[in-house]
């Protein structure tokens, strides 16, 4: 391709930035004047799977380039919302926005190398450059190095080959702050989790339950007690039990995470909406489908609750208070609030 375009875009989760990362982001600097890197999963909380914000991550990717990349290139911050159709429209719109125009040429630069990538087929009114394999490198076994060497400088040496050098100076500044050990420890037992799994014949698919709780202006949160997410907020929720319906482990785990409670008739005049969220990137457990059901007591007065089993705290939060929460919730839970509350712009 020797077109030359005005902008090229990168759309990546860059966690943690390596040497086929880099070169792609270098091919789109061949392809357009001007590159824009999207930077996915951006208001996650910090977890094993996402241990770097967007901020840190749009650093790391600064330090590899020469001063001169530097100035072509502009970071964005892309959400998930597990919504393919919205996602992509979000995408768009930020990129139109820094571009001046929806009609600004534009190639998109990437490569298929899973399922994962599907994504790059969404986009019909931009040219796909697809830049074929850069090796075989993975965030994933780069971040499981970085977790479990007995060590930092050995984690560091495990992953040399395979990183930029500036990303290696960036993890040595980033491990200084106070992360990396509560990081390594959920690691460690989200591992030792997916080890009980490890010699079934199949996969193993989870079904758990959350219950979105509103009373006027306000909802319903715990604080997680137990890894993984320990400290990160989350409605009430859990594991569906063998004899149980989904709405009644819904109710169930509700009292038993929070005290809350009501008369079953109350309960189910107020549920006004179940959905089910599936994404197979949704939890950190791996494949986890949930049942979620929103109840709308209307006005009220507020009833006592404590945090009790999994939740060491539970407490009534304002909608209006969400947004300013967001990295602090576990796994999906921020998007599955705005999916029944409408947080944030459509």
């Amino acid at each position: 391709m020797t077109e030359k375009f005005e902008w090229a875009v990168c759309i990546g989760r860059f966690q943690l930035f390596h040497d086929a990362q880099l070169a792609l982001v270098r091919k789109a600097l061949e392809l357009a004047s001007r590159c824009a890197v999207l930077i996915g999963s951006a208001h996650q909380a910090r977890s094993p799977r996402n241990p770097f914000t967007w901020q840190e991550r749009a650093d790391a990717i600064r330090l590899a380039l020469t001063e001169d990349e530097r100035q072509r290139v502009d970071f964005l911050a892309i959400r998930d919302v597990y919504d393919e159709k919205r996602w992509v429209a979000a995408v768009q719109a930020a990129v139109a926005k820094l571009t001046g125009s929806p009609r600004t040429r534009v190639v998109l630069v990437g490569h298929r190398k899973d399922p994962t990538s599907e994504y790059l087929n969404d986009f019909p009114g931009w040219t796909l450059h697809d830049v074929g394999r850069l090796g075989e490198v993975h965030a994933k076994a780069l971040r499981a190095a970085l977790y479990s060497g007995e060590s930092l400088e050995a984690s560091l040496a495990a992953i040399r080959s395979q990183v930029p050098p500036s990303t290696l100076d960036f993890l040595r500044s980033w491990a200084q702050l106070p992360f990396l050990a509560r990081l390594r420890e959920e690691w460690a037992e989200l591992a030792e989790e997916h080890e009980k799994w490890a010699a079934a014949p199949y996969p193993p698919v989870f079904v758990t339950v959350d219950a979105v709780v509103r009373i006027a202006d306000q909802v319903l949160l715990i604080r997680r007690g137990r890894a993984p997410g320990k400290g990160l907020l989350a409605m009430p929720g859990g594991f569906i039990e063998q004899r149980e319906t989904a709405y009644q482990s819904a109710v169930r785990e509700l009292r038993e995470e929070t005290g809350f409670a009501l008369l079953p008739s109350e309960m189910e005049h107020a549920c006004r909406a179940m959905r089910i969220f599936d994404h197979p990137d949704r939890s950190q457990r791996g494949r986890v489908i949930t049942h979620a059901f929103y109840f709308d007591l209307g006005e009220r007065m507020l009833p006592e609750i404590a945090g009790s089993d999994d939740a060491a705290e539970a407490r009534w939060v304002t909608i209006a208070e969400l947004p300013s929460l967001e990295e602090q919730f576990h796994d999906d839970h921020f998007h599955i609030l705005d999916a029944f509350l409408g947080i944030t712009p459509a």
